[in-house]
């Protein structure tokens, strides 16, 4: 029987980022990971895939350059899943070797095996050769991620109706699409498929999306996506799914409605994988879907010294956030000192096209009953727009007209996901809209958006200093 200081289940942003930061404060420190290689959920089936097709696809299908040469622009006539898989598989090993090195600099020891505990401080690890292992800790930290949600209801069968990790491993590339469930992942799989010319139709039963980001935002991507023919059937629910004789898959919806369609993916929420790790022994319970309860502040579980990190802890299920969830955790785990994290973290969004928030949105400010402004840009406000060959893209900051302040920073379009940056650093250092107005952005870049966006809120709440 081994003992250790820290003892880290799943190796995915969550649990090697703790890993490592327990390493450096001079810990003893395992991580057990039951997949082939390290790296989680995010490297091999989540983040870093999803995203890596995402450019791919832009790439191949040459997204980017429609707007200049016509929607008939293709880079590459006949894109196969087999050039999407080829690069995929390139990244995924990039990333595999960087972490191995990581933890090997670091000095983290790694085993594979599906572990489960024996009581609050034990674990075993059962090998892929049957062997067990016994190992003691001081502190655990679960991190084991999630798995696609799979109801006995879908007759999943790896080929014409699939979850979001068997997607990656598809054979050739479907005609038409229909995405049951209108979250992240549905949206970013649908609107990537869809920028490889497949029909795609989504469904999901409420009829609104994405509800924790601006309303104007949302409507500025919904028109986006109804613009280049995505049916959109919220409000609208799957009853039946049924696979045909001639290789096609044919759903009813509770209204009547019939679609007929080559592939059907599901992606309606995710599971906590902790089904395996028998928490009861521990002393701990998941909910309904698998996630443990924690300390928004250290992210202790009921149990002292077990702490969960990452997705398997719900909201915001980000690998940014889950990688600060972990260190922290890892921090309080070994009894150092963890500083609280900034207050505004960006949410990104990796559809075609991007999306990135930070700080509250236009009804959290309603709500909070604040006196505010909102300045609006357009990328084709921009020189850099018109180089890119731009037709749309939207920023939108809100201004407190009390304190000047920024309260939110919102965008939809191509490189949100860098550019909400510039947003953040003002969000968090309590910078003002005369930030924007005051300082100089290069040129030509997209990022002059704030610029517009700063000057169109400015001009609406008034000059306070006489020298503008």
């Amino acid at each position: 029987m081994d003992q250790f200081d820290l003892l880290v289940v799943g190796s995915g942003p969550a649990g090697r980022r703790g890993a490592i930061q327990a390493a450096k404060l001079g810990k003893r420190v395992l991580v057990i990971e039951q997949g082939k290689r390290v790296g989680g959920v995010s490297v091999h089936t989540g983040t870093i895939p999803s995203k890596t097709l995402r450019e791919t696809a832009l790439n191949l299908s040459g997204w980017r350059e429609r707007g200049f040469y016509g929607r008939a622009y293709r880079v590459k006539q006949e894109i196969s899943a087999e050039d999407l898989r080829r690069r995929l598989l390139i990244t995924l090993d990039h990333e595999v070797e960087v972490l191995e090195h990581q933890f090997a600099r670091n000095r983290v020891q790694h085993i594979r095996g599906k572990a489960s505990f024996v009581d609050p401080q034990t674990m075993q690890v059962v090998k892929d050769d049957g062997e067990v292992v016994t190992v003691t800790a001081a502190s655990i930290l679960l991190a084991v991620g999630t798995k696609p949600f799979r109801p006995d209801y879908m007759p999943f069968d790896g080929k014409t109706v699939l979850d979001s990790d068997e997607l990656l491993d598809i054979e050739e590339l479907p005609r038409s699409m229909v995405v049951i469930g209108a979250g992240v992942i549905g949206i970013e799989y649908a609107t990537i498929f869809s920028a490889l010319d497949t029909q795609v139709t989504l469904i999901d039963p409420k009829s609104t999306m994405l509800d924790f980001i601006d309303k104007e935002i949302v409507e500025d991507f919904t028109y986006q996506l109804r613009d280049r023919n995505m049916k959109l059937l919220l409000g609208q629910k799957a009853e039946k799914v049924e696979r045909l004789p001639n290789g096609k898959v044919e759903l009813t919806l509770d209204n009547g409605r019939r679609l007929t369609t080559d592939m059907v993916l599901f992606a309606a929420g995710r599971m906590g994988a902790t089904d395996t790790l028998n928490l009861p022994a521990a002393g701990l319970e998941a909910d309904a879907r698998g996630r443990l309860s924690v300390n928004p502040e250290t992210f202790a579980t009921k149990v002292p010294h077990i702490f969960a990190a990452g997705d398997v802890v719900g909201f915001p299920s980000l690998a940014s956030t889950s990688m600060e969830q972990g260190r922290i955790a890892a921090r309080v785990a070994v009894g150092a000192i963890a500083k609280e994290p900034p207050k505004y973290f960006p949410y990104g969004i990796y559809a075609v096209p991007e999306i990135s928030t930070c700080g509250l949105s236009e009804e959290e400010v309603k709500e909070r009953h604040i006196p505010y402004e909102c300045g609006i840009a357009r990328f084709r406000e921009t020189s850099r727009g018109h180089i890119m060959g731009l037709d749309t893209g939207l920023l939108k900051m809100i201004f407190s007209l009390k304190t000047r302040r920024l309260l939110g920073v919102h965008i939809v379009g191509e490189g949100a996901t860098e550019l909400v940056h510039i947003g953040q650093a003002v969000l968090n250092l309590k910078g003002t809209v005369e930030y924007f107005v005051e300082n100089t952005f290069n040129y030509p870049t997209l990022a002059e958006a704030y610029k517009i966006a700063g000057l169109d809120a400015w001009n609406r709440m008034g000059d306070i200093k006489s020298e503008l």
